[in-house]
């Protein structure tokens, strides 16, 4: 069976990309897609090649791949993948849109609708930048969407991160798809029961991560607090940081996972729609506190591997922390929840199994039956 593996654009290193290098690695006879692709900002490949859209050699597109949004789903039209007899995209927007011969399967792992489409409000707070184009973003994003929904049929399956995602797949697209919660590289996160005084935000700066929440609590409870990453809100926090914050802009691999396994608590404020930084936290043997709605409802268990705040608001952040401070915590219970669960075996075993029931046609397109 000859497999291509296509990803909406490698220009950064994100949980979607990380996700996708699983699934490279786990195919590594398959041949790799995506429309623009930046080797040194994005996970690595060795010697595999990418192979990219006509959309690589336009000016800036790796620089500012944003603004081409209008042309994505051109790009991966084209592409010709009549070749191949599985097509598995990952995709958050536009990979989804790839075209396969009749009798070929296409298997989305989809990390979430088109949320700039969809949410468009959010995307321009975030990208500050852009929204003196908003009337003309409006336009074009209107039209975008029919897009979206037209060339969001196009896979025959859909497999969802997270009961939220799928949901939105069925209230956006109308289809259904099957929940295979994410899996995060566990051999890359090392268990410590001896924990620093820190706690830790590992997120990039943007203004739905609701960074400033955590700020805010911070400055008032004055804990030390890590946070690493960068993006568009990064001065702004800086400046509303009291001394007992840190920012470490961006840091390693390596360096990331040593501040996990030390910190007392890592914290996460944002409605994520999956998100791997509290899976990663527990396989660490560390517990989250995160605001409890969306993709941590499926991954976190309140009072056993972190603990969830209802509003999100520093006040009821605040209130959180104070309360996980006076709880005794099971380190290695933590940790075994989450190799348990979300490790690379067990989503693989998922995975594969799917695919083959696909491939046989014990499972039928609900287009079909």
């Amino acid at each position: 069976m000859k497999i291509a593996l296509v990803h909406d654009y490698l220009t950064q290193r994100g949980g979607a990309e990380r996700v996708f290098e699983l699934l490279c690695n786990h195919f590594p006879t398959a041949d790799i897609y995506t429309s623009v692709y930046d080797r040194q900002n994005t996970i690595e490949f060795g010697d595999r090649q990418v192979r990219t859209t006509f959309l690589q050699n336009a000016p800036g597109s790796r620089k500012y791949f944003r603004l081409f949004a209008p042309f994505y789903y051109s790009a991966f039209r084209n592409l010709n993948l009549k070749e191949y007899d599985l097509i598995l995209s990952s995709s958050a927007s536009f990979a989804k849109g790839v075209q396969k011969r009749p009798d070929a399967i296409h298997i989305c792992f989809c990390h979430n609708i088109t949320r700039f489409l969809w949410d468009t409000n959010t995307y321009l707070r975030e990208y500050g930048a852009y929204s003196i184009l908003k009337p003309v973003i409006e336009q074009v994003f209107k039209m975008m969407r029919q897009q979206d929904i037209f060339y969001a049929q196009s896979p025959d399956y859909y497999i969802a991160n997270s009961t939220t995602v799928a949901k939105r797949i069925q209230d956006t697209y109308k289809k259904d798809a099957v929940v295979i919660n994410y899996p995060i590289d566990d051999r890359r996160f090392t268990f410590s029961d001896q924990k620093d005084s820190y706690c830790l935000v590992s997120s990039r700066h943007l203004s739905y991560k609701r960074l400033d929440i955590i700020v805010d609590a911070f400055n008032s409870l004055g804990l030390p607090l890590i946070i690493t990453g960068e993006g568009p809100e990064t001065k702004q926090l800086q400046a509303r940081s009291h001394d007992n914050i840190q920012f470490l802009g961006h840091v390693s691999d390596r360096d990331r996972c040593q501040l996990m396994t030390k910190a007392k608590f890592v914290i996460v404020a944002a409605l994520e729609d999956y998100g791997l930084v509290p899976i990663e936290a527990n396989a660490s043997g560390t517990p989250v506190i995160a605001y409890g709605a969306g993709g941590v409802m499926d991954t976190q268990i309140s009072g056993l591997t972190g603990l969830l705040f209802e509003q999100q608001t520093s006040e009821s952040l605040k209130n959180a922390i104070i309360k996980a401070q006076g709880m005794d915590w099971d380190y290695a219970k933590i940790r075994d929840h989450a190799i348990a669960n979300f490790s690379k075996s067990v989503f693989f075993q998922q995975v594969d199994r799917i695919i083959e029931d696909i491939c046989s046609g014990k499972i039928i397109k609900s287009s079909e039956g």
